[in-house]
C-alpha cells in the first residue's frame, strides 16, 4: 500500500468515545453509503479494550447494515495509530480503493 491510511480521502470523521456512540456512526455511514470516491474515518480512544470493541462494532455493524439495506458490502478498512490519544479506522468502498490503487 503506497498511501498511509491517514492520507486516504474521507468525507466525514466520527469521534467515537465509547461503545454507546458506535451505532449512531454506523447508521450514518450505512445511510450515506460507500459508493463515492471518499470513505469515513472513525477515531477511537487509545484505551485498547474500548478501541477493540468499537472497531469490532463498527466493522460488523457496517457490513450488517449494508447487507440489510441491499447495498454492496465491498468495504475495505484499515486501523492505525492516529495520534497520542486516538486509534483510527478508515473505511473506504471497494471502488474507491481500486481507484486509489489499493
Amino acid at each position: 500500500m503506497g498511501l498511509h491510511p491517514r492520507d486516504l480521502p474521507v468525507s466525514r470523521t466520527f469521534d467515537v468515545r465509547d461503545e454507546g456512540e458506535a451505532p449512531a456512526a454506523v447508521d450514518e455511514m450505512v445511510r450515506s453509503g460507500f459508493s463515492g470516491a471518499e470513505g469515513y474515518r472513525v477515531l477511537m480512544p487509545k484505551d485498547g479494550r474500548a478501541a477493540r470493541r468499537i472497531g469490532y462494532m463498527v466493522a460488523t455493524g457496517v457490513t450488517h447494515g449494508l447487507r440489510r439495506s441491499g447495498q454492496p458490502r465491498d468495504v475495505r478498512y484499515w486501523t492505525y495509530h492516529h495520534d497520542g490519544d486516538h486509534y483510527a479506522m478508515v473505511l473506504v468502498g471497494g471502488g474507491a480503493a481500486s481507484a486509489l490503487g489499493l
